[in-house]
């Protein structure tokens, strides 16, 4: 019968030990998270110029993409294993120095292949900064410095969102682009020097080691790395028109299938499916990937909305996101922290979603009109959003799961922290590339050629290009036309974009009322007066 390859006590505090200095390991998680978040999101903001810098063109530049964060969800499932197993000095120390040398090379790099080659290494080492980080807080600092520690894990997210694109900016415009690696040299080093100081010097863990699932930790990273490289490719390669995506799709879904009858069948299986049988952990899991979801309209929708139809710069949607997005979280998040000493983690979490699904619906209102500014309120609002919804989920799932089988659950966290995040918003381009046909096609119905209004259109645009070449006149007319078309499409595809948002936020608030209240612990609330009347009021309370 198998047997949970966490049985044997090895949960996130397995060695007891807490941190020498437990302030160096709270930088570390700092450092360790910021960094894979800003690097994520600064190749990802910044890959047009990435492009021109390698020389590559669309397809490279794509693929160059894909290698690297498919190879983050690759390993990061199986990073809190190799954690207990190894110690975190080995896991997170080692790849932190290994991570600067290859940051420091690849900016050097003009060969295509080689480049590949140090993208998917670049982020094989990137991927064990985030789990790593989590597993410092919950091995080695006291319980008292676990909610403050959380929360500096949970606010990089929406902080690196909201600044990124500000920071590539800077980076492309002032220092040059090769700094979107190279601040990776300075950070990494300085991680390694903080996990070394803040964490304990640990032996290898033979014991865990021994009949140690390797199969069953290829088959589940491989498998979803290669699911999100199909969905990455699909809206490119027009699906499974593609034999390359369709291959990666079939090829990802079965070996995630031949894991789940791997961890059935080995004595002690790595990350087995009865871990989210507890109904809080597995609605909690959820909730997560609805909360990445949802998240998009921050990460994707209003600075894709800026660059697509405003026509704005990286630097310039930056602006608006750091002002009015990544700052506010300096006041939120200590007032996230605040009402989860005192409130349920489930009325916390009930504001930051609802936070999320207004801003969605205010969206939905947007036209092509409306310009950074018009987009204040939307943002302020995600960021209470990004403040009050991740860090009561990952609490309310640490609260509700079994110590004892900690890397097993870490494993499905990060599935659905770092895969969710990736492949939603893979799927999220495509559906405004759909959207926006559709809507294309539907508009064109009624730009009918020979009809008055149409006719009408075109000879004002054409009396205006007249004096630019009248022979030339009527063709730049027609091409206009056919931009305000196209123009329009996008907007009601972005629309569309918040629409879907707004609901995947509604459906969290849904899955959040079914969650039961967390056993007591060390992480409950102290509810105060008001607190408590307040709890009772929206029946989160037992009194």
């Amino acid at each position: 019968m198998p047997e949970n390859s966490d049985d044997t006590g090895q949960g996130p505090r397995s060695r007891g030990d807490v941190a020498p200095q437990p302030l160096f390991a709270v930088v570390a998680v700092l450092l360790g998270a910021f960094l894979a978040n800003f690097d994520s999101r600064l190749t990802t903001v910044g890959l047009p110029d990435l492009r021109g810098a390698f020389s590559l063109g669309f397809d490279e530049g794509a693929w160059l993409s894909t290698a690297g964060i498919g190879s983050q969800i690759f390993i990061a499932p199986a990073v809190a294993w190799l954690a207990t197993a190894f110690g975190l000095r080995r896991v997170l120390g080692v790849p932190s120095l290994a991570y600067a040398l290859v940051s420091l090379v690849i900016p050097f790099v003009r060969d295509y292949d080689t480049l590949i080659v140090l993208s998917v290494i670049h982020g094989l080492l990137l991927g064990t900064f985030v789990p790593a980080t989590l597993m410092i807080i919950f091995r080695n600092l006291p319980i008292a410095w676990w909610l403050p520690a959380i929360s500096l894990y949970s606010i990089r997210v929406g902080f690196a969102l909201d600044s990124g694109s500000s920071l590539v900016g800077l980076y492309v415009d002032h220092l040059g682009w090769q700094w979107v690696y190279w601040q990776g040299v300075v950070i990494a080093p300085l991680m390694w020097l903080m996990v070394h100081l803040g964490t304990p010097r640990e032996p290898v863990n033979h014991e865990v080691l021994k009949g140690a699932d390797w199969g069953g930790m290829l088959l589940l990273g491989a498998g979803v790395s290669m699911v999100y490289a199909g969905l990455d490719q699909g809206n490119r390669l027009d699906w499974l028109e593609s034999g390359t995506v369709a291959a990666l799709l079939i090829a990802g879904g079965v070996l995630c299938v031949l894991f789940l009858i791997n961890e059935t069948l080995v004595r002690r299986p790595w990350a087995h499916v009865n871990v989210l049988f507890s109904r809080n952990v597995g609605l909690s899991l959820v909730v997560i990937l609805l909360y990445t979801l949802t998240s998009l309209s921050n990460s994707s929708l209003v600075p894709n909305f800026l660059g697509t139809v405003v026509l704005l710069r990286p630097e310039q949607t930056g602006e608006l996101l750091v002002t009015y997005g990544a700052l506010p979280m300096f006041v939120l998040v200590p007032l996230s922290i605040l009402l989860l000493r005192h409130f349920d983690p489930r009325f916390v979490l009930i504001i930051g979603l609802s936070a999320f699904a207004t801003a969605n619906l205010l969206g939905t209102q947007l036209t092509h009109d409306w310009a950074r500014g018009d987009f204040v309120t939307i943002v302020v609002l995600q960021s209470i959003g990004q403040a009050f919804t991740l860090l009561p989920i990952i609490l309310l799932a640490l609260v509700n799961s079994d110590i004892t089988r900690a890397t097993a659950f870490a494993a499905y966290i990060q599935i659905m922290r770092l895969g969710g995040a990736e492949i939603g918003i893979a799927l999220m381009g495509t559906w405004l590339r759909v959207r926006e046909q559709i809507h294309s096609n539907f508009l064109g119905q009624h730009v009918e050629n020979g009809s008055t209004a149409v006719t009408k259109m075109l000879n004002q645009l054409s009396a205006e290009f007249t004096s630019r070449g009248a022979s030339t006149a009527m063709a730049r007319a027609t091409g206009s036309l056919a931009a305000l078309v196209q123009r329009e499409a996008n907007v009601l595809a972005y629309i569309d974009g918040f629409w879907l948002t707004f609901w995947l936020a509604m459906a969290a608030l849904g899955f959040t009322a079914l969650m039961t209240r967390a056993p007591a612990g060390p992480l409950s609330p102290v509810p105060l007066g008001f607190a408590q009347a307040v709890m009772r009021r929206l029946g989160l309370s037992r009194g």
